[in-house]
């Protein structure tokens, strides 16, 4: 799961653009309120997520209360196809 999150980490890091590093995103932080991830920077870090793990996700299980910490998001992207067998 470490690697599950650091590349999670990596890419909201990327997608937030404001000078915040991966290593400072805390695994159980709220990605809305504590980093204020807005719908567009959902949007790329879904798109981004998908490109990282070389997964398509499944839009119609994913909701809002998966966005609300890189460990809830992690176990849910760990679930996906192929990902689990990194």
């Amino acid at each position: 799961m470490d690697e599950i999150y650091a590349t999670i980490k990596n890419v909201l890091a990327g997608v937030l653009m404001n000078g915040t590093e991966a290593a400072d995103i805390a695994t159980d932080a709220d990605l809305v309120e504590e980093y204020g991830l807005d719908s567009l920077q959902a949007i790329s870090f879904l798109l981004g997520v998908e490109d990282a793990f070389d997964v398509e996700l499944d839009y119609d299980s994913l909701n809002l209360d998966l966005l609300r910490s890189v460990r809830i998001f992690g176990a849910w992207v760990a679930t996906l196809d192929g990902v689990a067998a990194r």
